[in-house]
């Protein structure tokens, strides 16, 4: 087995006992604190990330970033790691031999008797394993020789590994009275980090969290105070980058002010989804001096304008669950939920969907545009068409009432072909069953 043990953080008052250590579990299940320090085991997972070396390296790499961030250390067993950890954070080299010539005073359960130790001529835990056992049992007690099996690997320990909650939700004092809503970002930065490490552990992204801040006073000039004010931020779409985060709720705060000065503070989920792989973009990176410095992801610029512009200014197209192939698409707040895809009128199996997806046009005309026929066949610039493909039947809209021609409002009943002539190329059109009138509603390339 391989153990590592890294240092946690200074406590935060008021903060979950193991969220400081949810960080680690993206790489491994088996974390658990001990200690000072957070051990992970993680025999079982290396492999899963390049081995040993290539997991050593993201392990620093995502560790929080505190004063002894860069401490860590690997032995067989968790308590033989712990102690590493204590000999490098006190300066001292590492022993020639594990575990045998390790310090008494680096396993806790010794170190009450250290001295007493020290006198018999043990200062290692090799130089104690080899002391008789009745003898130092009657003497120190039992649960130091436990302690000492464990550390050597001689005996299984239960561990109580850490456990991600379903619903992030911390709450934290601060550790001053706040007057300004701007210096609420300094505690926030607490939370956000350990709201980092809930969504890389559960491979989820934010789409929409919530800042609740407590007030300090329940009255301000005879006025009742609520107890708690919050502020909700979403985003355009799953997210982990706590530093964009941050700044969306640094712009926030600017507009936000402060009933009474605060004394807590917190954060909770209010909307995940998972979190797809980054992929590589298509193009070529952006070159020249200055033009990848200058350059920001889409999202962020949507995510920055709404919070800037409101709402309701900045707008993107969405998908719609219908059947009119007018209403398949609706503009909508950028940062507003996505729209469940359980409609009514569903666009039925996916399959199904995508088989006759094939033959829609790219260009759509609002309104459709009547055609002139010959006999009972359609025409388009003077040429009759011909009808190459479909019917495709579409009847939708019912619960809408009485349909309003060409504006997807309201019951439609139509048979859509794929038309052509020499004159106007391939054209998508159909017709109205309830008038018998024709119609042309899209062009292709």
């Amino acid at each position: 087995m391989r153990w590592l043990a890294w240092p946690l953080p200074p406590p935060e008052p008021g903060l979950l006992a193991g969220a400081q250590g949810w960080w680690a579990l993206r790489f491994t299940p088996r974390a658990a604190l001990l200690e000072e320090a957070l051990v992970l085991e993680v025999s079982s997972t290396a492999r899963l990330w390049g081995g040993m070396a290539a997991l050593r390296a993201q392990l620093r790499q995502a560790a929080p970033d505190h004063e002894h961030s860069q401490h860590w250390a690997e032995a067989t067993t968790a308590w033989q790691a712990l102690a590493l950890l204590r000999l490098q954070r006190a300066g001292q080299p590492p022993p020639s031999r594990l575990p045998h010539d390790l310090p008494i005073d680096t396993l806790s359960a010794l170190r009450p008797h250290a001295q007493a130790l020290a006198h018999l001529g043990c200062r290692t835990w090799g130089a104690l394993r080899a002391l008789p056992r009745g003898a130092l049992a009657r003497r120190f007690g039992l649960p130091c020789l436990q302690a000492l099996d464990a550390a050597w690997g001689e005996t299984q320990a239960g561990w109580q590994w850490l456990a991600l909650p379903e619903h992030f939700a911390l709450e934290v004092e601060l550790p001053a009275l706040a007057e300004a809503a701007p210096a609420l970002l300094w505690t926030g930065q607490r939370l956000l980090d350990a709201l980092q490490g809930w969504l890389h552990a559960r491979q989820q992204g934010v789409l929409e969290l919530e800042l609740a801040w407590h007030h300090d006073l329940r009255r301000v000039d005879g006025v009742a105070l609520p107890a708690w004010q919050a502020l909700r931020l979403r985003t355009a779409e799953p997210l982990q980058d706590t530093a964009h985060l941050r700044r969306l709720l640094a712009e926030r705060l600017e507009l936000q002010r402060l009933a009474a000065p605060v004394d807590r503070l917190a954060l909770r989920s209010l909307q995940t989804a998972p979190l797809a792989p980054a992929s590589h973009s298509l193009l070529a990176p952006a070159q020249g001096e200055g033009a990848a410095a200058g350059a920001e992801p889409w999202h962020q610029l949507v995510e920055r304008l709404s919070a800037r512009l409101g709402a309701a200014s900045v707008q993107l197209p969405v998908a719609g669950d219908d059947h009119r192939p007018e209403r398949m698409q609706r503009w909508q707040p950028a940062l507003a939920p996505s729209p469940s895809c359980a409609g009514r009128a569903g666009q039925g199996s996916g399959a199904a969907h995508a088989a006759r997806a094939t033959l829609w046009p790219p260009w759509l005309l609002r309104p459709p545009r009547a055609l002139p026929q010959q006999g009972d066949r359609p025409c388009l610039r003077g040429q009759a068409l011909r009808l190459l493909a479909g019917p495709e039947r579409v009847e939708c809209g019912w619960w809408e009432g009485a349909a309003e021609q060409g504006d997807g409002q309201g019951l439609v009943r139509r048979d859509y072909f794929v038309a052509h002539n020499d004159a106007a190329g391939w054209v998508w059109i159909y017709r109205d069953r309830a008038s018998g009138g024709w119609f042309l509603h899209g062009v292709y390339a």
